[in-house]
């Protein structure tokens, strides 16, 4: 369920308001005159939504080129590959 409360609220308990984000890892969204206005998260819940998204939008595009060819990699062939381009030495 979502937490939500005045924007008041983040001058009034910013201490508690700080806990609990970092506690629950989720959000809090502020409203104001009724309305929302903000939401505030903790740092290591934003950087792991973040990383998400990031996740999401690559599989997504990954998905999109896949639908444009007919051409398929073997699992094996692909770890083959980066394993030798980890393994080759790197022209600085």
């Amino acid at each position: 369920m979502n937490m939500i409360r005045p924007v008041s609220d983040l001058r009034n308990n910013f201490a508690e308001i700080s806990k609990l984000v970092h506690e629950t890892k989720k959000p809090i969204f502020l409203t104001k005159n009724g309305f929302g206005d903000m939401v505030v998260l903790s740092m290591d819940a934003f950087e792991e939504l973040q990383f998400e998204s990031e996740v999401y939008f690559k599989l997504r595009a990954a998905e999109m080129e896949a639908d444009m060819t007919n051409v398929r990699y073997f699992s094996k062939d692909v770890l083959k590959a980066m394993r030798e381009a980890v393994a080759e030495p790197q022209n600085v």
